[in-house]
């Protein structure tokens, strides 16, 4: 059974409902961070646990635009309400990516966030950890996909972003796949092109099948 939602949840200015596995495709970090610190700030605003992952170079510049866009990031992290976390501790703990791994990481993140002081989560991924090419990215969108099975059992948002600029069309299609919702523009749509996971990891699973050599006789 689904939880009960009890907070709101809006991106770009519009109210989420039902699935809230979202991709976000942008051209700059200006951008980017104009369409996450209403974000960040209404889930602090209402109570959730906000949980963000990325690289840890770019740490410093993910605090200083929070706050440069009003995010009480201090106060949040010492009551343990907002998280920074590496991917590198996450994403690719040992310098690999297992996507059975990170979604138990991810399933404890939610699990946890519901036993706990704030009840529900919501959370933002960067991507750019996977440009780096290291063993088991490749199945990133097996992750992605799987994600779409975990979601609905929890009081959760969760947000990943996606250089459009950086990231081939391949995966850019898969992406939207797996996503039931996409924002583009500044603004956010519910997505026609979101498959369900069984039937996209079934399409994901033909298109890595060796092709089939001719009947030896």
């Amino acid at each position: 059974m689904a939880p009960t939602r009890t907070r709101k949840v809006s991106l770009c200015g519009k109210e989420l409902h039902g699935l809230q596995h979202i991709c976000a495709f942008f051209d700059s970090r200006k951008e980017m961070y104009e369409v996450l610190n209403p974000y960040f700030q209404e889930g602090i605003d209402t109570g959730d646990e906000v949980v963000t992952i990325l690289e840890s170079s770019v740490h410093d510049d993910h605090v200083n635009r929070m706050q440069k866009g009003g995010v009480p990031v201090q106060e949040a992290m010492e009551r343990g309400q907002l998280k920074v976390v590496p991917s590198e501790q996450t994403y690719l703990q040992d310098n690999v990516f297992v996507a059975d791994r990170m979604f138990s990481t991810l399933e404890g993140v939610l699990k946890g966030a519901a036993e706990g002081e704030f009840k529900s989560v919501r959370t933002c991924g960067d991507m750019e950890w996977a440009l780096k090419n290291l063993p088991g990215t490749e199945d990133l969108m097996v992750y992605e996909a799987k994600v779409n099975t975990l979601a609905p059992k929890h009081d959760c948002t969760l947000l990943c972003c996606y250089d459009v600029n950086r990231f081939s069309g391949r995966v850019i299609a898969d992406v939207l796949a797996t996503h039931s919702h996409v924002i583009i523009g500044g603004h956010v749509h519910e997505n026609p092109y979101y498959l369900d996971p069984v039937t996209f990891l079934k399409k994901l699973a033909l298109r890595r099948a060796p092709v089939s050599l001719a009947n030896e006789a």
